[in-house]
């Protein structure tokens, strides 16, 4: 049986790694020891040259449908690891067969939920997973995706500019449609509400969960937090012909979520001095796609929504608001965000992202600022935050910080 990689890899040194061996006794020299959530299959990270790769080891049908499913999201911008391709026709020295591997890139910077529901869980940390896990179900719902197993396990969370972005991480129960039923949709809700519920017994029964938080509880949060979501992108707006204003006040709501509008429903309502204006098409990554179109700069949404913040005060700051757009962001990334970037020094920039490290320089700009009375300035904060800050983050993954209280789950929850 010949050996074959199935995809398009940019690193043809994955054809040489060691397929005739079971994944599960890859030699050290090949292997890179990451946090990783818990997987019903065998799960290894590779190096090769500057990326790394997870290797999966699965099914032939499951590796090529889930292979083909997260090319099919990437397409749709749905936050997935990226596919990379298939290997197959792997037989051992013995001359037993062994099952093909899934190849994905690793997303750099993120981290399992087994790594951020610990003992060392921060205040409001919990808040943000949920929110994100959430908004995560929410976009592959938008895209017609059924996950059919949403679970913590089964997502990698990344820094978004003080909260969290979520992605998809295992696909092989999935199905994409052109859309999803409500049936469709609360299946899903109902097997993340199991899933989370079981994956956190099983940190509160290893002693890995603080105190502080109750799985059922927490798990229903995500319920209750995607419902309200969902309303919110769906929900209609009833106007008369004088309260055009609410369509634009709906419209920024959704963009403040992160999410545009691509059209309206306008329905006739009986009375004959209304109509119902409905949402039609939603896509998600508002601020992130603003900020692509301004600059180039291709980030996740909050860390877009911080940038963008940051664009506007400094046009407001030199008198150029009125001035164009793209010009005055044009002038703020060569003038303010690429020197601050600059300042971190080539050994320590596996630490975090640029445009997370941007938004940690704004909050430490802003304490230095409060302790000195003044303005400290971008260049003196970012000196400042990478000598005393980021030169004690390691690699690929901030510390969370130790927890000081109980579980934040709001009161709303």
């Amino acid at each position: 049986m010949a050996l074959h990689l199935i995809g398009s890899p940019d690193e043809p040194e994955l054809m040489f790694l060691p397929w005739e061996t079971p994944l599960d006794s890859w030699p050290e020299q090949h292997l890179v020891h990451l946090p990783r959530g818990i997987s019903r299959h065998v799960v290894r990270f590779t190096r090769l040259n500057n990326r790394i790769y997870a290797v999966k080891e699965v099914g032939t049908y499951l590796a090529e449908h889930e292979y083909q499913l997260l090319r099919r999201l990437e397409k749709l911008d749905v936050p997935c690891v990226h596919p990379v391709g298939i290997v197959t026709g792997r037989v051992s020295v013995t001359g037993e067969e062994l099952e093909p591997a899934l190849v994905t890139e690793h997303l750099q910077f993120s981290l399992p939920y087994r790594a951020l529901f610990s003992t060392t869980l921060r205040p409001n940390t919990a808040n943000r997973l949920l929110d994100a896990l959430t908004a995560l179900l929410v976009r592959l719902h938008l895209s017609g995706f059924a996950w059919k197993d949403c679970s913590l396990s089964n997502t990698l969370f990344r820094r978004d500019a003080g909260a969290f972005a979520a992605h998809l991480v295992d696909a092989e129960t999935g199905e994409l449609h052109d859309e999803l039923s409500t049936g469709q949709r609360e299946n899903d809700v109902e097997v993340a509400f199991l899933n989370i519920y079981g994956e956190l017994l099983d940190l509160q029964a290893g002693g890995l969960l603080h105190e502080g938080i109750d799985p059922e509880h927490t798990a229903d949060a995500v319920l209750r937090r995607y419902h309200r979501l969902w309303a919110e992108l769906s929900s209609a707006v009833v106007i008369d012909r004088t309260e055009r204003y609410k369509v634009e006040e709906k419209v920024r709501t959704l963009n403040e979520l992160g999410f545009d509008v691509g059209e309206f429903q306008v329905v006739a309502e009986p009375d004959g001095s209304h109509v119902r204006v409905q949402p039609k098409v939603v896509d998600a990554g508002h601020h992130s796609r603003r900020l692509l179109r301004l600059t180039g700069l291709d980030v996740q949404e909050n860390q877009a929504r911080r940038l963008l913040n940051d664009l506007d005060t400094y046009r407001a700051s030199l008198g150029i608001a009125t001035e164009d757009e793209q010009i005055a962001a044009h002038r703020w990334v060569t003038e303010v965000f690429e020197p601050v970037v600059r300042q971190v020094p080539k050994a320590l920039r596996g630490k975090l992202e640029p445009a997370e490290i941007f938004h940690e320089v704004l909050e430490h700009r802003w304490f230095l600022s409060e302790a000195a009375g003044k303005d400290v300035g971008s260049l003196p904060a970012a000196r400042s935050y990478v000598s005393e800050v980021l030169a004690h983050k390691p690699d690929e993954q901030a510390v969370l910080g130790e927890a000081t209280g109980a579980l934040p789950v709001r009161a709303d929850d």
